[in-house]
């Protein structure tokens, strides 16, 4: 099994590229079983949960063809099952969306309950209500959700009492070949959620408030095809922003959007660098200095993103003071402070709060990866700890981050995958 292997105390310095996101290109996938015809897609990461959901939609009868930038054609002329089987939908939670397209084109969809890193509780029932007030007939057995239409599915107020990011997306995508009108009230507010939305429309949608709590779709008897270009990844750009002030370096991302960073720049400047953008970059810069304690709060879009939860914290166990991060989205999501206490972070754990006091360096330690983003905050963390980190399980890794060791080393770090 591969590992990456860490030798801290190297600064970082230079420039980044940033991928496509992840969160964006996965629902966007899923939106092409909709469409009639071929769908171009570019700026795709090179991501395991990519690999996993074209593997997942071909098994259902779409065609695929990749060229050598890495841009995507699907065809969805073919589709023939309509079956998502446990085997692939257990590796990725994203999977569950390939549920609202099928319904809405073929009339049916057999898709296995999702699985995906244990983070913690994140079920279905706003996907199946709102499916069922839009006419689908639905049953949940042997760990499959069965769900069937006769005709069309019908425009409906659905009022998502919890904000969902794949419920809300799974729905949208559902209501696009709905007929008659769907709104959908306390939608989610991720810019990963308006990208699929604006790709949608581009390929002949009506979808409108893209951006905002209410999202109003009437309904169209087909999509077309098109080209679409993914948006950047706002969490891969604040990993290596993160990375820049752990080490006290000065780190530039490119090929992103910084209106999506606010707060991950706002709390990078709380910690003491010097932030700087442009109309596609993000600086940080630190100085030279050891980053102050900042403390943190998630909440979903526009408040501090939950998937930066560990980088926040890899850096406030190396910062100067105390600081305190609340996990308010997931409630498992501090699997990565037994590791990070391993390496000898000072954390201490209080139902959602763990409180950190910072230590000038950490030791080398094998650590595990336990979940995506739990594992670049033990990446960010190797980089500024003594001697040679080993990081176990690092499928996790490869599920999010693009060839993170070569990035990292572009950078200055000293790190390479070993078996």
């Amino acid at each position: 099994m591969q590992k990456l292997q860490i030798s801290g105390g190297s600064v970082l310095n230079g420039s980044v590229n940033i991928a496509g996101a992840k969160n964006a290109v996965l629902p966007i996938l899923a939106a092409t079983l909709l469409c009639e015809e071929d769908v171009l897609l570019s700026n795709i990461p090179c991501l395991q949960d990519v690999t996993t959901m074209i593997d997942l939609l071909a098994r259902l009868g779409m065609h695929f063809t990749v060229d050598e930038n890495m841009n995507i054609t699907s065809s969805a002329s073919q589709v023939s099952n309509y079956v998502a089987p446990y085997e692939l939908v257990k590796t990725m939670r994203a999977s569950i969306l390939v549920l609202g397209p099928l319904l809405a084109r073929f009339k049916k969809a057999e898709v296995s309950l999702p699985g995906g890193c244990a983070i913690g509780s994140r079920p279905v029932d706003v996907h199946i209500d709102g499916l069922r007030l839009m006419g689908a007939n639905i049953k949940v057995s042997n760990g499959f959700i069965e769900a069937s239409i006769d005709s069309r599915l019908q425009g409906a107020d659905l009022n998502l009492g919890k904000i969902t990011v794949t419920g809300t997306e799974n729905l949208l995508m559902a209501a696009v070949l709905a007929q008659g009108r769907t709104t959908i009230y306390n939608a989610a507010l991720e810019p990963e959620v308006s990208d699929l939305a604006t790709f949608l429309n581009s390929m002949g949608a009506q979808i409108k408030g893209i951006g905002s709590e209410t999202l109003v779709i009437d309904g169209v008897e087909r999509l077309g095809g098109g080209e679409y270009k993914i948006m950047p990844d706002r969490i891969e750009a604040g990993t290596y922003l993160v990375a820049g002030a752990i080490t006290r370096g000065c780190v530039q991302v490119n090929k992103v959007m910084p209106s999506h960073l606010y707060s991950v720049m706002d709390l990078l400047e709380q910690a003491g660098g010097v932030i700087t953008s442009g109309n596609d970059w993000v600086k940080v810069d630190m100085q030279g200095k050891q980053p102050k304690a900042v403390d943190v709060s998630t909440n979903p879009y526009p408040s501090f993103p939950t998937d930066m939860q560990a980088q926040f914290m890899a850096m406030n166990v190396l910062a100067s003071g105390d600081s305190v991060v609340q996990e308010n989205v997931f409630e498992n999501r501090f699997m990565h402070v037994d590791e990070l206490r391993r390496m000898g972070a000072l954390i201490n754990l209080d139902g959602k709060n763990a409180y950190c006091s910072g230590v000038e360096q950490l030791n080398s330690a094998p650590v595990m990866a336990t979940d995506l983003r739990a594992s670049a905050g033990l990446v960010l963390a190797a980089l500024m700890a003594s001697g040679e980190t080993v990081i176990n399980r690092i499928y996790h890794i490869d599920r999010g981050y693009e060839r993170i060791e070569e990035k990292l080393s572009q950078l200055g770090a000293l790190i390479k995958r070993v078996v």
